[in-house]
């Protein structure tokens, strides 16, 4: 409807045109937004972007503009136009929003899908936490901001892959299985100290024990490093192995577990720093290879040090004594003198580079989304920086940073780490508050809000936590039905255009919601915020209580015509409510 009443106003202001009521002049790009219902149901700012370049008053201009409106009979069939200031407001007729009933029951669940991406391949890559642990209630706001993400761009017509990154090269691989070990040796008996920065989770502690239980002392009697190496492999396919069987208790699915490692052992990571280099964009320093955006020399100065997961990563500083921004430089492998182990040098970013490539080029990922935790966030500048050194389309790689959760246990923070074993995992949540309930707390806020989680009032009050609220209305509808068709099956409506058109202001206001729905879609599928789906759901179930409330349905002195069309009005925010729900990667319970 938003882009119907869009499509009409941009033809109102050309027919303006041809009559001279407005000079000629390029059309700005505008939006239609919701006022307070009392003003209309769509508002067009048009006038005022116009005002100047026309040299005209915006209430002329919107006054021409909505004339024009006025006398087009496509436009009048469907609305009214008024002139508010400036402000163009279009007000849609009874009979308009009596057929969008119509038109969602006919959609049923495929009401809210829009052809945005019109079979575009895009992929979301979520997850992709260290493998040297169990999914994190970190984690989850990573993976339920991305699925979620997923679920809203395939409702616009992307064709979506999803896909998680998992870390297995490098450092943290030799650090991981150096602790399993050292938890394997101390399950059977033996002294094992545990490493530097070694996980002490009771987790990786778990893995280790079950590796001797069935095992024995095999590991014992290899050599270390050798041991190690296979304790690391096989603790990380363990750590995958529960991290599937989490992400399924969230519904959450992937298409593929993209490997780290393989980048490198296939040749790719080489051929990207190779093409690089040959595009001037690799400069050796001090023993290591740089990424430097523009070909410069390396910068002299106090950079940037990234210490993860035993990754010392250096940057060069990123802005002048102005503090104007400067090229992008970073190390991609590192100087012998610093990492002894050449299977090791390769930092983060000499990953991120074949990685990215492989996503849009080989595999034609566009957009290809990341989602990453605000640890990353100077981490952004460098992988775009890259992507454009490497040709990659300009918007192709588009990157989603959310803000941590601070975890409160009766009022107080937590501090927790996967190294010291005090992480909170996903699957302790679930089983306290369930899966609809922990998704719909982590898409509560934008992913660029920080907001705090506390466990124990959320177990004491899931009960009352809004997605409880959004899925009684979901219920409670299909309860009205199994009344309706017991008191009075012959006057529950099929699909068949509706008798009466609605006349009620919360009909009408139900209605209203019923048509944000694709508006919704579109909206997070462009900003790649999902909490407005939340938002949406909320305010979907407040107007439906309040209909339901003011407008009887199946009591004995409702006319039949009457219950038949409220029934179907039902019926229609049933299925809004569910399409809502599904996209946040939750159930619509029938019963509650």
């Amino acid at each position: 409807m938003r882009d119907l009443l869009t499509q009409h106003i941009c033809a109102a202001i050309e027919a303006a045109q041809a009559a001279g009521d407005l000079p000629a002049l390029e059309l700005p790009a505008f939006t239609l937004a919701h006022p307070r219902p009392e003003m209309g149901d769509y508002a067009a700012s048009i006038a005022m972007q116009l005002a100047r370049p026309a040299k005209l008053a915006p209430q002329v201009i919107a006054e021409r503009i909505a004339g024009q409106l006025r006398a087009n009979p496509d436009f009048a069939k469907i609305a009214q136009a008024e002139v508010a200031g400036g402000f163009i407001n279009l007000r849609l007729l009874p009979q308009t929003l009596t057929n969008v009933v119509d038109d969602v029951t006919r959609a049923g669940e495929a009401w809210g899908n829009i052809d945005l991406g019109h079979g575009q391949k895009a992929q979301v890559e979520h997850g992709s936490a260290n493998p040297t642990g169990y999914a994190t209630i970190g984690t989850g706001r990573n993976v339920i901001t991305g699925d979620t993400l997923a679920n809203a761009l395939q409702a616009a017509g992307y064709d979506v892959h999803r896909e998680w990154y998992v870390n297995d090269a490098g450092s943290q691989v030799r650090v991981f299985g150096a602790s399993i070990f050292a938890h394997y040796a101390q399950a059977l008996g033996v002294d094992e100290a545990l490493p530097v920065k070694g996980y002490a989770g009771d987790d990786v502690v778990s893995i280790a024990q079950a590796i001797a239980q069935k095992d024995g002392r095999k590991y014992l009697d290899m050599p270390r490093e050798e041991a190690q190496r296979a304790l690391g492999r096989m603790g990380i396919d363990a750590v995958m192995d529960n991290i599937r069987g989490t992400m399924a208790r969230l519904n959450i699915r992937f298409d593929n577990f993209f490997s780290e490692k393989s980048l490198w052992t296939s040749g790719l990571a080489g051929e990207m720093i190779e093409m690089l280099g040959e595009k001037g964009k690799i400069v050796t320093y001090e023993g290591a290879q740089w990424f430097t955006e523009d070909g410069s020399a390396i910068r002299k100065g106090q950079g940037r040090k990234k210490t993860d997961d035993e990754y010392a990563e250096e940057e060069t500083p990123d802005k002048d004594e102005k503090g104007k921004k400067l090229p992008v430089q970073a190390v991609v492998i590192r100087s012998a003198n610093v990492i002894t182990n050449p299977e090791e040098r390769g930092t983060y970013f000499a990953s991120d580079l074949p990685y990215a490539w492989n996503k849009v080029h080989l595999r034609g990922f566009n957009p290809a989304i990341y989602v990453w935790g605000e640890d990353h966030q100077a981490d952004v500048e460098r992988v775009l920086a890259g992507a454009r050194a490497l040709g990659l389309p300009d918007g192709a790689v588009r990157i989603v940073i959310y803000r941590f959760i601070t975890l409160l246990r009766s009022g107080q923070e937590v501090r927790m780490g996967k190294r010291k074993g005090n992480a909170i995992l996903v699957d302790d949540v679930l089983d306290d508050i369930g899966s609809d309930a922990f998704r719909y707390v982590m898409l509560s806020r934008s992913v660029d809000t920080k907001f705090a989680f506390d466990l124990d009032v959320l177990k004491e009050q899931s009960d009352k936590n809004p997605v409880y609220y959004v899925q009684y209305g979901h219920a409670r509808i299909c309860s009205i039905f199994a009344r309706a068709a017991e008191r009075r099956p012959q006057d529950v409506p099929g699909y068949e255009q509706s008798a009466l058109v609605y006349e009620h202001p919360s009909e009408h206001a139900l209605i209203r919601k019923l048509l944000e729905l694709p508006e919704v879609v579109e909206l997070v599928t462009q900003t790649l915020q999902p909490h407005h789906l939340t938002g949406y759901a909320q305010s979907l179930a407040t107007a439906f209580s309040k209909f339901y409330d003011d407008c009887p349905v199946i009591r004995e002195d409702v006319p039949a015509d009457v219950m038949r069309a409220r029934l179907k009005l039902a019926h229609a925010a049933r299925i809004a409510l569910a399409k809502s729900l599904h996209l946040m990667g939750m159930t619509a319970p029938e019963r509650m």
